[in-house]
């Protein structure tokens, strides 16, 4: 819960810090257009209240009358006064709506080559699509390169939003919607060595706390990605990370690392991973307790009721067919919105993720031959 006098000293602190800036970062070509219109319009506004108000007092002050007085009666007025005061405003409303269209109609034109990344939204949980089966919940992309992401929502309508490139779109169940920015700065220097090492260790078996580190899980400083379209119960949650490379040599090299396991990584290591990243522990938990879906738990090797009213042991074919094709075997007593991961996982993924779960019902997997990790396609 939110505690006014235990949160006020870091919100001034906040506030001074960035001295008293209403915006965050401006990182984006967008960020600085718009927040330039924005000051325009505000100061205009001001520009106009400050009179208006001051006459409002200055007349309410001289025309007052004594209490019992009867009110005058003035159904004189000024033509010239009427026409200024109704048409001048006219021509900063004018102002204010051209600039206003170029800046939404540039938001709206890809440029030729943009980079282009797809994105699957989906309670609670972010996709970032960058080929051949890659996907992770962090948006990566390059300095002064224009990109563009495809999204498509799998369930209900949600918003991408990203503050410091001042960039925000709808995401509507049905259909593909877009945006496109292009970043001009990092978010600052990647973080490496003891700092890294001990924050890995701390947050380990742990979805990445991005608010309490401030850095990625690879050391990346970050912009803030939200979604700010009340989705579900744990629409706060629904939170990932921006992270800008200045080289592509480093886009690519992190991009290969994320891709698949890796012969040093074994499969119980490697599932706990996936579950961390793909948004599996928004809706399963580790400890037994109930969210959207069933624990994990003592799953494997467990019998399970059925929503129909039959049972299955949960063996390695049916967590594999609970990934591909989730609806085919409900559990009692949940409902049917888990989306189906099929093409998104390899089935080193797959294998690593019954490997995890093993472990979680105390049995322990043998281990596959070295180097299969790196050999085996990311796709199905």
């Amino acid at each position: 819960m939110f505690s006014l006098n235990k949160n006020l000293p870091c919100l001034l602190g906040d506030e001074f810090a960035s001295k008293f800036q209403w915006f965050p970062e401006a990182a984006s070509t967008f960020s600085q257009e718009n927040d330039w219109l924005f000051w325009l319009i505000t100061w205009i506004c001001v520009l106009f209240f400050v009179p208006i108000a001051g006459c409002l007092f200055y007349f309410s002050l001289k025309y007052k009358k004594p209490k019992g007085e009867k009110a005058e009666s003035n159904t004189a007025h000024n033509t010239p006064l009427e026409l200024a005061w109704s048409i001048l405003p006219s021509f900063f409303l004018v102002g204010m709506f051209v600039i206003g269209a170029k800046s939404y109609l540039n938001q709206r034109t890809v440029p030729d080559g943009a980079n282009d990344i797809r994105v699957d939204a989906a309670m609670w949980k972010w996709g970032m699509d960058y080929g051949n089966g890659v996907i992770n919940p962090e948006l990566h992309i390059l300095i002064n390169e224009p990109t563009k992401l495809s999204m498509r929502s799998r369930d209900v309508i949600h918003s991408l939003f990203i503050p410091a490139f001042r960039a925000k779109k709808d995401i509507v169940p049905g259909r593909y919607n877009y945006m496109w920015f292009e970043a001009i700065k990092t978010a600052g220097e990647r973080v490496v060595g003891k700092k890294l090492a001990d924050a890995q260790k701390e947050n380990a078996g742990q979805v990445w706390d991005y608010d309490k580190w401030q850095f990625t899980e690879d050391g990346y400083r970050f912009f803030d990605l939200y979604c700010t379209e009340y989705c579900g119960k744990d629409h706060s949650a629904m939170q990932s990370a921006v992270v800008v490379h200045e080289t592509e040599d480093d886009l690519n090299a992190w991009i290969k690392k994320v891709s698949k396991r890796g012969s040093e990584v074994s499969p119980e290591d490697w599932g706990e991973k996936l579950y961390l990243r793909r948004g599996c522990a928004g809706c399963h938990t580790v400890d037994g307790t109930k969210r959207v879906g069933p624990s994990f738990k003592g799953t494997y090797g467990n019998v399970r009721p059925l929503a129909d009213g039959s049972t299955v042991k949960a063996d390695e074919n049916y967590v594999r067919e609970s990934i591909l094709y989730p609806k085919s075997k409900v559990v009692a007593g949940y409902q049917p919105v888990m989306p189906s991961y099929k093409g998104q996982l390899s089935d080193d993924d797959i294998d690593s993720i019954i490997a995890y779960l093993k472990t979680l019902s105390g049995d322990t997997p043998a281990a596959p031959p070295a180097g299969n990790a790196d050999t085996e396609s990311t796709t199905k």
